[in-house]
């Protein structure tokens, strides 16, 4: 019981906390707040400014999707709120697309980060679509997917900070962070989904 309080603490905590800090360019500028990036918003201002302000939304919209009690006692605040996040990823996911393809960072950020794109809008839009079929398993099963993918901006962050901590060369480093930051959490979701499966199967 204490773990899964502090599991769903850390999940508020680490979501909101972090999209909140990475909406600081809005008073803080986009060139101190997110400087490496920068050139983006001068080069593709409507993609990268999509990204940045609806990639955070999403995140910020996870805990309240993985609110059982919400979707339990208010099933219809949970789709409206599902329908908002399934936009802001649509959004954000193309405009992320666009902003690998055109990246500075090298090849191996660019697939990175472009696979991240990709795999972000294919989870999340089979997941929609599985709830509207009424689907409700399945499509739990691919919004699993699709929050773990969305959790990569935590991952990011968290790569950078300790990046910078150790005094890592940044660039070479920033290469790396483009796959470790999503890669790690959609195997971790498929054991979960594996382990969900294997439990009711045995139950059964």
């Amino acid at each position: 019981m204490l773990a899964s309080t502090l599991r769903t603490g850390l999940i508020w905590f680490l979501c909101l906390g972090i999209a909140i800090a990475s909406w600081r360019f809005l008073w803080a500028g986009v060139e101190s707040s997110m400087g490496h990036v920068a050139y983006h918003a001068d080069l593709r201002p409507i993609a990268f400014y999509t990204h940045v302000v609806l990639a955070p939304a999403a995140l910020a919209l996870v805990p309240f999707q993985l609110w059982n009690g919400l979707r339990a006692s208010k099933p219809g605040l949970h789709r409206l709120l599902g329908r908002a996040y399934g936009i802001a990823i649509v959004l954000s996911g193309l405009s992320g697309l666009w902003l690998a393809l055109t990246t500075e960072a090298g090849a191996v950020a660019a697939w990175g980060f472009g696979l991240l794109a990709i795999a972000w809008l294919a989870t999340t839009i089979r997941g929609i679509g599985l709830a509207m079929q009424g689907d409700r398993l399945a499509h739990r099963r691919w919004m699993i997917r699709s929050i773990a993918l969305t959790l990569a901006a935590v991952s990011l962050r968290l790569q950078v900070f300790a990046t910078l901590l150790l005094d890592l060369p940044f660039d070479t480093a920033y290469s790396a962070i483009a796959w470790l930051c999503w890669v790690p959490n959609l195997i971790v979701a498929e054991l979960v989904l594996r382990r969900g499966t294997s439990l009711r199967l045995r139950a059964a």
